[in-house]
């Protein structure tokens, strides 16, 4: 997968050493869903509800009624006419492309069905790591919590180094002792945001 970050200086390698990203991308273009590079993750790995905005209930693993051979959505430009708040609102924080390009270097889940199973909880894991990184990026735009950028900028570079593991890596890691780490961080930014606001107040 391309990046266009040209400061070598700020990346990363991959577990495998064959990818080379950059660490910190202020236009969070990573974090951004690209579906045309990924093969319906999203519609596939995750469980559905009819009753919550999805097109039918659906258990994980089973392609939604929606995804064509191409993995794009045939009903996309009618989302919203059709009600489906579920699929409007989810958002993989470009967690789909990574595992698709990446993870699995563009072999997706119908050419290697036995890779299948593997793909879908790397997905489920590489969203939450994504998740993550999107808040740290955030953090780091803060001013009152310059303080503790270093702090934020440390954690940000080892979450985009755990997403960088080989899938058999990912699914034995612990995303919520990780998770963990990152919220003590969060919480200290938030509560330096509301203190600057106090004294703003005053």
């Amino acid at each position: 997968m391309a990046y266009s970050d040209e400061n070598t200086e700020n990346r990363i390698l991959s577990e495998n050493n064959v990818y080379l990203v950059p660490l910190y991308d202020k236009s969070r273009s990573n974090l951004r869903a690209d579906c045309k590079k990924c093969f319906g993750l999203c519609c596939v790995s995750l469980y559905f509800s009819a009753s919550e905005g999805f097109p039918i209930d659906k258990d994980p693993g089973d392609p939604c009624i929606n995804l064509q051979s191409d993995f794009q959505c045939c009903v996309h430009r009618s989302l919203k006419e059709r009600n489906l708040k579920g699929c409007i609102t989810f958002d993989c924080f470009g967690a789909g492309q990574k595992v698709a390009q990446i993870s699995f270097g563009g072999n997706d889940w119908r050419k290697v069905p036995e890779y299948s199973k593997q793909m879908y909880e790397v997905f489920l894991i590489m969203r939450q790591l994504h998740e993550l990184l999107w808040y740290l990026t955030e953090a780091l735009t803060l001013q009152p919590a310059r303080g503790i950028h270093d702090a934020l900028g440390s954690m940000l570079y080892e979450t985009e180094r755990l997403t960088h593991l080989s899938p058999d890596s990912l699914t034995e890691l612990d995303v919520a002792v990780h998770r963990a780490s990152v919220n003590s961080l969060l919480l200290k930014t938030s509560e330096r945001v509301r203190a600057e606001a106090r004294r703003g107040q005053g």
